[in-house]
């Protein structure tokens, strides 16, 4: 399994390696919900911690735990999402760290993007995508749920946020045998947006 930053786009998004051109376009989305920031992510992205949140993202890229992309909608930064951890002995990867300004959740952008991660991962050779979420994040949870993915459990006190937060978390994946199935559902629904 080889992972790597693509460009890739469908109807609806279109999905880049995350670089300094994206920077300031994703910074005016992360701003667009500060409360989100303080509710339900690990990290902060709200504009005082932005800086911090960049440079860690961009060194995680780096050293290649992480794999970042900007999603853009009409050629505007307009969110994000990674895939994390990759693990090419067990071909498995897991696909988070989404964020999308508030004016494109619960429409077209969120199953285009991860229609694009989910069927370079499998490509790629992945027989396992794993998605994380807090548990307390209920309207991702549903997604992750829409998407076609299994709920496997909740990792309970997983993890301490940003705010000190201890966070359950609930985990999902999709297996290579079940990605046809899936991959037609979403093609289905994507083409009925």
């Amino acid at each position: 399994m080889q992972l790597e930053g693509q460009n890739s786009h469908n109807r609806h998004v279109r999905l880049e390696p995350m670089g300094e051109r994206h920077r300031a376009q994703l910074q005016a989305a992360c701003a667009a919900d500060l409360q989100v920031w303080r509710d339900l992510y690990p990290h902060s992205m709200e504009p005082e911690h932005f800086d911090a949140g960049w440079a860690r993202m961009m060194a995680q890229a780096a050293e290649g735990s992480w794999i970042p992309h900007a999603v853009l909608l009409e050629g505007r930064c307009i969110g994000m999402t990674s895939y994390i951890g990759p693990d090419p002995a067990n071909a498995s990867v897991e696909i988070g760290g989404t964020y999308y300004h508030p004016d494109h959740r619960g429409g077209a952008v969120n199953p285009a993007t991860k229609r694009l991660m989910l069927g370079h991962a499998f490509e790629a050779g992945a027989r396992r995508v794993q998605l994380n979420v807090d548990a307390i994040n209920h309207r991702s949870r549903a997604a992750v749920l829409k998407l076609g993915a299994v709920q496997e459990g909740i990792l309970r006190q997983h993890r301490v946020v940003w705010t000190g937060r201890i966070r359950d978390t609930v985990v999902f994946s999709i297996l290579a045998e079940e990605w046809p199935a899936v991959r037609a559902q979403l093609d289905a629904r994507l083409t009925a947006l």
